[in-house]
């Protein structure tokens, strides 16, 4: 007992405070006896036992509790390493866009994700500082531009010509913007920019309105551009050069194109910690994002709080 009193202090101020509240009121404290009638002897052993029960009752909580959120906590950290390990396995994030997925490994992973949401850690993950940062893409619903990009993409192109490599959003300040790269010819390198501003519709729920789309200007690894397009290659870049410098700073800036929220989506956020986010759009598909970056400050101004 004194050993348990010692791990828990709180515990243990409370029984000696308990004690000596108990033994300060009574009368009996005051008043000196030759002898204890049987009676009194009784009635002060039955308030001993009573503060003795009363102060394990709190160490058997306090011990019963440590433990039961240790061990979710282990849940936690264990569900989130099977479900990364699921990436990984399925042949990750390649194998989901290029449709190389089977129905085991799909179900395989949307076991795992409802696992996880279920130890969401976060109760308010839209007004969490989590949420800020970076994110990569490790699971895409078909709802998400992004998916439907690739989808269009992979379609109309072998593996071999065009690829998309990866995917990632950064958040801050109410706003995200959605980065898909791309690759061609595995020497032609393009990012498509999908910007979006964020509002706050709940502890759960955001809304998605996209503002406006950039298409950058291809970057060209001179070294990977296969010998039999070397020729036409060093054709264009001559050409290029004969371009009035407006018109070539407007190639190279890319193309821009405004959306002013024509597009939008409604979204829920099932999951955050400083590593994992999940969300599900209105169909109840899953996306599942992993942190790029450290994980951002606490900030004084995060973003708009819901109105209920």
């Amino acid at each position: 007992m004194a050993s348990l009193k010692g791990s828990f202090p709180a515990i243990s101020t409370i029984c000696s405070n308990f004690s000596s509240s108990s033994s300060s009121s009574s009368p009996l404290s005051k008043v000196s006896f030759a002898r204890q009638p049987d009676a009194d002897r009784r009635t002060s052993f039955d308030r001993r036992i009573r503060r003795r029960m009363a102060c394990r009752a709190m160490v058997q909580q306090a011990v019963q509790g440590a433990p039961a959120a240790y061990a979710k906590e282990m849940e936690r950290l264990s569900a989130k390493e099977s479900l990364l390990l699921a990436f990984k396995d399925a042949g990750g994030f390649e194998a989901l866009v290029t449709g190389k997925l089977t129905d085991l490994q799909r179900i395989d992973v949307n076991e795992r994700i409802i696992g996880l949401e279920r130890l969401n850690p976060t109760p308010r993950p839209t007004t969490s500082p989590f949420l800020e940062g970076g994110w990569n893409f490790e699971w895409l619903g078909s709802g998400n531009p992004g998916f439907f990009t690739a989808t269009f993409l992979f379609e109309r192109f072998p593996s071999s010509l065009a690829n998309l490599s990866k995917m990632d959003v950064a958040i801050k300040d109410g706003y995200s913007k959605i980065t898909a790269n791309f690759k061609f010819l595995n020497s032609i390198e393009s990012k498509f920019v999908l910007s979006a501003k964020l509002s706050v519709e709940g502890p759960l729920r955001m809304k998605e309105e996209y503002v406006e789309g950039h298409l950058e200007s291809p970057t060209i690894v001179e070294e990977r551009v296969p010998e039999q397009l070397k020729g036409p290659f060093n054709q264009a870049v001559a050409t290029m050069q004969q371009v009035p410098v407006p018109v070539r700073d407007a190639v190279t800036s890319g193309l821009r194109f405004p959306l002013n929220g024509t597009f939008q989506r409604m979204f829920m956020i099932s999951y955050l910690d400083e590593e994992i986010l999940i969300i599900r759009d209105t169909a109840g598909i899953p996306e599942v994002l992993t942190r790029s970056g450290a994980p951002s400050p606490p900030i004084t101004d995060p973003i708009a709080e819901y109105e209920s």
